[in-house]
């Protein structure tokens, strides 16, 4: 498996997504819900990678029941 740098600075959704691997819909859901952290800039979010990386792995371990990533 390729590990790509994510970029330091905040981001809109749609690079995240790409960036992440996951659908740009399912991570603007996630975000207008609060369950993962962005800025909303008046409808258009801001993101930062490298934290939704490491939230999203601690998410998968948490429900694979301790999987070690």
């Amino acid at each position: 498996m390729q590990t790509h740098e994510l970029p330091d600075e905040p981001i809109p959704v749609s690079v995240a997504a790409k960036c992440l691997g996951v659908p740009t819909r399912w991570l603007k859901d996630q975000l207008e819900t609060g369950q993962l952290p962005g800025l909303n800039t008046g409808g258009r979010f801001l993101v930062h990678a490298p934290t939704l990386s490491r939230l999203l792995l601690e998410r998968l371990k948490a429900e694979a029941g301790g999987f070690d990533a």
